[in-house]
């Protein structure tokens, strides 16, 4: 019997199938076309010598290769587009070109239509890692055979003929990935939700219409877990087509799953204690509970108990970094919202000196210029932002001249530096930077990487 991803690959022989975008997503399921014998037009906005002999190495393999500027002027006549999750679904190059008739796809599109076992899928504006990699966790340690994909761990589409009926698939989605799915996981996670990715989406109308995906495909045997706490994802449950449990850190649910007396309840059992969760902040109390809600049924409580005591978290997502002359050091730099900086700033009993700015999503900043006068002794700006959460803090109700003591910096080396300066035993620095990091980073692993570069060279 012919495998399933043979069969799909083989599905696209003698049609001309367009790749966008050559990245970490994608270079698998390019690969894994051309071994297939389809022939394959990769498009990708940077140069030939940027790719360091990769092009020509796939050329000699049959690729046909559309690079730079103009990379989207060549998907005419092409039978299928699949899309790179930053690329919007219509800029005019592919609307024209399904309008010819070509099908639209992704590797995460393709792979949601193969995958044979059971899927647990997050989303979510803030905590998707975090839930995602706990979610996971819990599954391995309950003997479960998991895989995990989206936008961390590997592209799973070229690995699809190693998964068996009873081994569970676990996904972060993004915004960007969700836009044109047509098919939901039977267990979606919907964290939260608030502005973000304003720089891509036409509007926050948008954004949400493309987290609401993750379930609108959903039949009535499937579960959804959704965040009673925040507005907009506690209105999905009228909508949704399957089985809803919510979860909530602020008030007593009669099912689902609730915060009482520092112990977290499921369907109304006692699961674990706050003090079991070896992570810091209440948005990790949160990403637990949603944990809870997604593996009800296949995870012990026990076992649940047991991973929150040992689970340290997920790496640059308040990572500590070095301890030095007192001063703690940590790195938040996953926080490119203001909501996951908030969230940050709320782990912490004492104020902290903040390293924050990047680049500017349009989105707005003034709920957290409160939080920044609440739980920030030194602001240090840096970046496109740095402005908008200046801003954003001096007008805050309570803020007095020097409460916080703001600082702009050049860059995050001068931002390091100026704070050790003002640092002493038993302080915090956090850089959290409630801005994504495209100004002057590939992405936020690279900005976090570049931080602790940094703090582990003082002396």
């Amino acid at each position: 019997m012919e495998s399933a991803l043979k069969e799909y690959f083989n599905s696209l022989k003698g049609k001309k199938v367009a790749v966008i975008g050559l990245g970490v997503s994608n270079r698998p399921l390019v690969e894994g076309l051309l071994g297939a014998g389809v022939k394959v037009l990769v498009c990708d906005k940077r140069r030939r010598e940027e790719f360091n002999g990769l092009i020509e190495t796939l050329e000699r393999r049959g690729l046909t290769a559309a690079l730079g500027p103009d990379y989207l002027d060549h998907l005419d006549g092409a039978d299928v587009v699949f899309r790179t999750p930053g690329l919007r679904p219509d800029v005019p190059q592919i609307e024209r070109a399904v309008a010819a008739g070509a099908e639209l796809t992704s590797e995460m599109e393709a792979f949601l239509d193969l995958c044979p076992c059971r899927m647990v899928a997050v989303t979510g504006s803030d905590g998707k890692t975090t839930t995602t990699t706990i979610i996971a966790g819990l599954l391995k340690a309950a003997g479960y055979r998991t895989f995990v994909g989206g936008n961390i761990g590997h592209p799973l589409l070229c690995q699809v003929d190693d998964i068996r009926p009873d081994d569970m698939v676990v996904l972060e989605l993004s915004s960007f990935q969700l836009m044109t799915v047509r098919q939901s996981p039977g267990i979606a996670v919907v964290t939260n939700l608030a502005p973000n990715h304003l720089d891509v989406h036409k509007d926050m109308e948008e954004y949400v219409a493309a987290k609401r995906n993750i379930f609108a495909y959903q039949d009535s045997g499937d579960r959804l877990v959704l965040n009673a706490d925040n507005e907009i994802t506690a209105g999905f449950a009228a909508q949704a087509r399957g089985a809803v449990t919510l979860f909530s850190r602020r008030k007593a649910l009669s099912g689902g799953v609730c915060l009482k007396d520092k112990t977290v309840y499921c369907g109304g059992r006692p699961v674990l204690t706050r003090d079991d969760i070896l992570l810091p902040g209440l948005h990790n109390l949160e990403n637990y509970m949603a944990a809870i809600a997604a593996v009800d049924g296949l995870v012990p409580d026990e076992v649940i108990r047991e991973y929150a005591r040992t689970f340290g978290g997920v790496e640059h997502r308040i990572e500590l970094v070095r301890e030095l002359n007192g001063v703690r050091y940590y790195n938040d730099s996953i926080a490119s919202s203001p909501s996951r900086t908030i969230a940050g700033l709320r782990s912490f009993a004492q104020k902290v000196i903040l390293i924050a700015g990047g680049y500017d999503k349009h989105i707005p900043y003034d709920v957290l210029g409160p939080e920044i006068v609440e739980h920030v002794k030194v602001l240090l700006l840096t970046g496109d932002t740095a402005e908008k959460i200046k801003a954003a803090a001096l007008v805050a109700p309570g803020y007095r001249e020097g409460q916080p003591a703001v600082y702009d910096c050049a860059d995050l080396k001068e931002a390091v530096e100026q704070a050790q300066r003002l640092a002493g035993p038993g302080d915090v620095v956090i850089m959290s930077p409630a801005s994504a990091s495209f100004d002057r980073f590939k992405n936020f692993e690279e900005r976090g990487n570049r931080f602790k570069e940094l703090v582990n060279a003082l002396k």
